[in-house]
């Protein structure tokens, strides 16, 4: 377990991403759905991440629905702010927005305080909880003065009235979570697709900064939202089909995988975790057997000399922390 920047919040080196529960893409079933969660406690998880966002709702539903059979003292939830929910009587579905739910609610962008507090009051109604251990702002990316001037205040006070044991900010880039970062007292960021074997781009500055100010990072998307966990024609990339010669990267990653006698999954999983600043990686699972896949990739040791070949053939930077090679 490790513990998020000064807050004390602790949260396993695996973490659940509850966004595929919430019907990401295509439907899943309710008892899928809780038979993933279930998996990842029989595999030591111990945090589990969900928003609003994923499902309008239906993710932190099944999420609190399948973790009451647990005590609560034991495991760690995260929840976002920043897309509040509201009835909507359009129809249709959500596939627009990624998931395979009837748009019963529609997302209204709000960082404003009262924002921040209606919408973490609604996720406890819908998990079920008189609390969560850690809240984010949810891509505040065209909403950064709003974030900086009233969401992330909300958030400080939430902390010091101890309603949240600790706070941060989730983003699918580098450049606003590093000036959070550097400017704010966040615990915590969460870090979605931009530390990967495909994309380093927190490298530079995000990760350094968090080891200097003590500040805890979750990475996400570590499979790139599908391109790293099995590359063929067709998979994804930060959520639509990936570009050929991003394609051909990830096939190169995965004949080194194999020529080592390893796998890309396990290999991606374990970059993800090596830098010092990460302390949770975050894997999304849609059913038990996905979830008990990401737990045996994950513990999988990776043979040094697969990362001296990505090195040596320009596919890792010379300064990325990889993971120490152990014996079977």
């Amino acid at each position: 377990m490790s513990t998020l920047g000064r807050s004390g919040v602790q949260v396993s080196a695996l973490a659940f991403g509850a966004a595929a529960i919430g019907n990401l893409f295509t439907e899943v079933g309710e008892e899928q759905a809780h038979e993933a969660v279930t998996a990842a406690w029989q595999r030591g998880v111990r945090y589990f991440d969900t928003a609003p966002h994923y499902g309008l709702g239906l993710s932190e539903r099944r999420l609190g629905a399948a973790l009451r059979a647990h005590p609560r003292a034991e495991y760690t939830v995260s929840t976002k702010a920043g897309r509040r929910l509201e009835p909507t009587t359009a129809g249709g579905d959500d596939l627009a927005n990624g998931f395979a739910v009837p748009a019963a609610h529609r997302r209204v962008w709000d960082f404003t305080a009262d924002g921040v507090r209606r919408t973490l009051e609604a996720s406890l109604e819908r998990l079920g909880l008189d609390r969560v251990d850690v809240v984010y702002l949810h891509d505040p990316d065209d909403h950064a003065e709003q974030a900086f001037r009233e969401g992330y205040p909300a958030l400080e006070r939430l902390r010091a009235q101890g309603v949240v044991g600790a706070i941060g900010v989730g983003m699918n880039q580098t450049e606003m979570l590093t000036r959070f970062v550097r400017d704010t007292d966040v615990d915590v960021v969460l870090c979605a697709g931009r530390y990967s074997l495909l994309d380093q781009d927190a490298l530079t500055e995000l990760l350094p900064a968090a080891v200097t100010r003590g500040i805890a990072v979750v990475v996400g998307g570590a499979f790139n939202s599908g391109l790293l966990a099995d590359p063929k024609p067709g998979a994804t990339y930060n959520y639509a089909e990936a570009p050929a010669e991003l394609l051909e990267r990830a096939l190169r990653l995965k004949s080194v995988a194999e020529h080592h006698g390893t796998t890309l999954r396990a290999a991606a999983l374990g970059f993800c975790a090596a830098h010092p600043a990460v302390a949770s990686v975050l894997v999304g699972a849609r059913s038990a057997a996905e979830m008990h896949d990401c737990a045996d990739q994950f513990a999988a040791a990776v043979p040094a000399a697969f990362w001296q070949e990505l090195r040596e053939a320009g596919l890792l930077p010379a300064d990325a922390p990889v993971p120490t090679d152990e014996p079977s």
